[in-house]
C-alpha cells in the first residue's frame, strides 16, 4: 500500500511515522508513506498557499493552484484509489471505513489549514471527505496520522498475530471485553474464575457476554447501528 501525504508542516507529521508498528510496516514493505510539502508545488517567491477569501470573511483560504499541482503531480505517476480531504464536515471515521481503506493500493491525504480550502478543490479533485469527530483542530496533521495508523495496523503481515486486529472494538459494533494478565491475583482483586478455567467454551462465551454488556452500558449508539 501506498500513502501520500499533502501538508504545508512535512515536521509534524514525521514522528509518529517512525516508530513501533508503522515503522516496522515501513520496513518490512508493507507500507509506503510519503509526505509531500504543498508549498514545494508554488510558483511565488513567497512560497504562498493561502489567501484571503473572496466576500470579506475572516480567516485566510488554502488556494486551489498548488494543491492542484501536487494532486495532478501525483497521479500522473499512478492511480489512486482515494483523495482524501480531512474535514469536520466529512463522513465520520469509523471502524468500517478504516477496513475499508486498508483494502486499497494507493491513497492521497490532503491536510487542511486555516479556514479551509477553496470549495472547487472539494469539487473536482477530492474524492472523499472524512471527519475525526465533532470538533476542530488547528490542521488536519493529526487526522491524517489517526488514518494512517488505524490503516496500516489492518495491512495483512503488519501485526504479527493477524486475529489480534480483527477482535479489536468496533470491528462488529461491539467493544472489546476487558482483559487480564498476570498476576492471577494482586491485593485481592483477582482474575475472573472464567479465564483460567482453560474451558474454551465457556471463555468465549464469557467474552460475548461482556462485550455486550460493555458495550450496552457505555457504548449503546453502536447496538442501535445494528438496528
Amino acid at each position: 500500500m501506498r500513502i501520500d501525504i499533502i501538508t504545508v508542516l512535512p515536521e509534524l507529521l514525521k514522528s509518529p511515522f517512525e516508530h513501533s508498528i508503522i515503522k516496522r510496516a515501513r520496513e518490512k514493505g508493507h507500507v509506503d508513506i510519503y509526505i509531500h510539502n504543498l508549498r514545494d508545488y508554488t510558483t511565488n517567491k513567497h512560497r504562498s498557499v493561502d489567501d484571503y477569501p473572496f466576500g470579506g470573511d475572516a480567516g485566510m483560504v488554502m488556494m486551489i493552484e498548488p494543491i492542484d499541482r501536487a494532486i495532478s503531480a501525483l497521479k500522473s505517476e499512478r492511480e489512486y484509489d482515494e483523495v482524501i480531504y480531512t474535514s469536520p464536515d466529512g463522513i465520520k471515521y469509523n471502524q468500517q471505513e478504516a477496513n475499508k481503506l486498508a483494502t486499497f493500493e494507493n491513497i492521497i491525504i490532503l491536510c487542511g489549514h486555516y479556514k479551509g480550502i477553496d470549495q472547487r478543490i472539494r469539487e473536482h479533485l477530492i474524492t472523499k471527505e472524512i471527519s475525526i469527530g465533532d470538533y476542530v483542530l488547528t490542521g488536519g496533521e493529526l487526522a491524517a496520522s489517526i488514518l494512517v495508523d488505524s490503516v496500516v495496523r489492518l495491512i495483512p503481515g503488519v501485526i504479527s498475530d493477524e486475529t489480534s486486529a480483527l477482535t479489536d472494538s468496533f470491528q462488529d459494533n461491539l467493544l472489546a471485553p476487558p482483559v487480564y494478565t498476570r498476576p492471577a491475583e494482586y491485593k485481592g482483586w483477582r482474575v475472573p474464575d472464567v479465564l483460567l478455567s482453560g474451558n474454551f467454551k465457556e471463555i468465549e462465551k464469557w467474552k460475548e457476554e461482556q462485550s455486550f454488556e460493555r458495550t450496552k452500558s457505555l457504548r449503546p449508539d453502536l447496538l442501535n447501528e445494528e438496528e
